[in-house]
């Protein structure tokens, strides 16, 4: 639950068809807030692993729209918790406190991280986003079905289900916004019907924007090329902070199927007979009894890091990214993609399993691949064997595994992806922005970056400071303008069709900088083994 502030004002209230929401208003920061606003049914019961019911089938009449919602339940959890549910389709919507439904403001919507088996909207606060955008806009956040909730895969599911719940949860907080964003004052510009498109300058004049970090940034890529890359008019620009390359096995991989039979045996469902018979016990089981599976399933794959999460489901992943993309099956939009200078930092470390655990005193090279194996379950030994004898030799790494790891999976499955979105947009003929987050202060791992934008009222050393002030306006102008630009640092010159230039972001130095020609070629190895990674 969010605090009140003292000074809050009169509240604000949007009337949509199926409730009336009243936020809050904030006279300080100027911002209102709308929050916990469900935009679809609870998925719950029978409507476990379905696709959203959304909008809301039942009017919810007057709702006081001033705290959060609940959050997804986290695949790490035995049970809901104080501030996470099952019934958790929430969304919350910010706006300038200025705003009227006559404003027409352009729309930011923010996906989080968390390996799709934990995060929360809580950790994206809006206050950074809305306040040090120059042009006013829109922020808006959503939460969506997590870990076994919303990715449990396999032959049942895609008989009597929907795959990837998940990510049709996000595209129905997408469709949300096209239906309902505009009583907020937003822009959403496509009107929400299955009308023609009027002419070329209505399809490019969309306001909206997507934006992700990590788990968020590949729902992005995810959006991209969705249904085979078809533009279904619910964005133009989209934004992602360290996009992963995930293994996506299919649904009938072995792989997914014994994941599927470890997690209902452990719920107590696996001798329930056919496919229908399990999914109806899964749907009636308690739901303590679906996340408890969860957590164990996770506890007993002690190589994996994030094992439960999308996978190619034929519809609404038709092919799997780096194909997507190096063949321009993806939507057509402006894109922005960067990533963090030690991305593979620490991963490894979080594991179990002492043999696949790379900062063990007793790792050899044989742990660095249990390691990558742990998280492509195709990749294999003679694969891993060309990799470092001719881009990761060990003495490159002080002899530490451990770091050598560190560089293999941080430029594999992120520090790659970002450089083959940024070049497969310019190649399309996009504007396409790379940055390189760079930081010995604030820290250079995944997910730090984030410190820029929802650390609240952080106060930063001077050259940090001035990085996150450009920073927020460089993204929040790409959202309103498809330029970043910010006042007093250098222009960000879109990158070509190797995602270079890209754009280096340092404390004391922000500058274009080269993408270097070994790390080209290391990414063009990886992403020639793409079926072998199942990425």
């Amino acid at each position: 639950m969010v605090v009140i502030p003292a000074n809050a004002a009169a509240l604000s209230t949007v009337t949509l068809d199926y409730g009336n929401f009243t936020g809050l208003t904030n006279t300080t920061n100027g911002i209102i807030y709308f929050l916990g606003i469900r935009y679809a049914d609870p998925p719950t019961g029978d409507l476990r692993w379905r696709a959203p019911v959304s909008p809301p089938s039942t009017y919810l009449g007057d709702v006081n729209a001033t705290a959060l919602g609940f959050a997804c339940i986290g695949t790490t959890q035995k049970n809901s918790g104080a501030t996470t549910d099952e019934d958790c389709l929430f969304g919350n919507v910010y706006i300038p406190i200025n705003t009227t439904e006559a404003s027409k403001l352009p729309v930011l919507v923010f996906f989080h991280g968390g390996g799709f088996e934990t995060g929360r909207t809580r950790d994206a606060p809006s206050e950074n986003i809305v306040l040090s955008s120059v042009e006013p806009l829109i922020f808006v956040t959503f939460e969506y079905r997590l870990g076994q909730f919303g990715f449990l895969a396999g032959t049942p599911v895609q008989q009597d289900g929907q795959l990837n719940a998940g990510l049709f949860d996000q595209r129905a907080g997408l469709e949300w916004v096209q239906r309902y964003i505009s009583k907020f004052g937003g822009d959403p510009r496509f009107l929400f019907c299955f009308c023609a498109i009027s002419s070329a300058e209505d399809k490019f004049n969309s306001r909206v924007t997507i934006w992700g970090q990590s788990a968020g940034a590949a729902s992005v890529s995810y959006h991209l090329i969705a249904e085979g890359g078809e533009n279904k008019n619910l964005f133009i620009r989209a934004i992602g902070d360290s996009p992963p390359a995930l293994y996506l096995p299919h649904y009938t991989d072995t792989y997914i199927e014994d994941l599927f039979a470890q997690f209902t045996g452990l719920a107590g469902c696996g001798g329930s007979g056919n496919g229908s018979a399990i999914m109806a016990c899964l749907r009636a089981a308690p739901t303590g009894t679906i996340a408890t599976a969860g957590r164990d399933t996770l506890a007993n794959l002690t190589s994996n890091l994030y094992p439960i999460g999308p996978i190619a489901d034929g519809v609404f992943i038709r092919e799997r990214p780096v194909e997507a993309f190096l063949n321009g099956r993806f939507v057509h939009v402006p894109v922005m993609f960067g990533s963090n200078t030690d991305e593979g930092a620490k991963w490894s470390a979080s594991l179990d399993n002492p043999a696949a655990n790379t900062s063990s005193p007793n790792a050899t090279e044989m742990t660095v691949y249990n390691f990558i194996a742990g998280q492509y379950a195709t990749f294999n030994e003679p694969s891993f064997q060309t990799a470092i004898r001719l881009f990761y030799p060990l003495a490159d790494y002080n002899q530490s595994f451990s770091l050598q790891g560190q560089q293999i999976y941080g430029e594999m499955r992120y520090i790659c992806t970002a450089l083959m979105i940024a070049g497969a947009a310019h190649h399309a003929g996009l504007p396409a922005y790379q940055y390189h987050w760079d930081n010995p202060v604030l820290g250079s791992n995944h997910a730090d970056e984030l410190d820029a934008f929802f650390d609240g009222d952080e106060i930063f050393d001077p050259d940090d400071q001035i990085l996150v002030t450009a920073m927020r306006q460089y993204w929040t102008s790409f959202a309103t303008s498809g330029v970043p630009v910010a006042e007093g640092a250098p222009s960000w010159v879109p990158n070509g069709a190797n995602g270079s230039p890209r754009i280096l972001l340092h404390p004391g130095e922000i500058a274009m900088e080269q993408v270097s020609e070994n790390l080209t070629k290391r990414c063009a190895f990886w992403h020639a083994l793409t079926s072998e990674l199942a990425t």
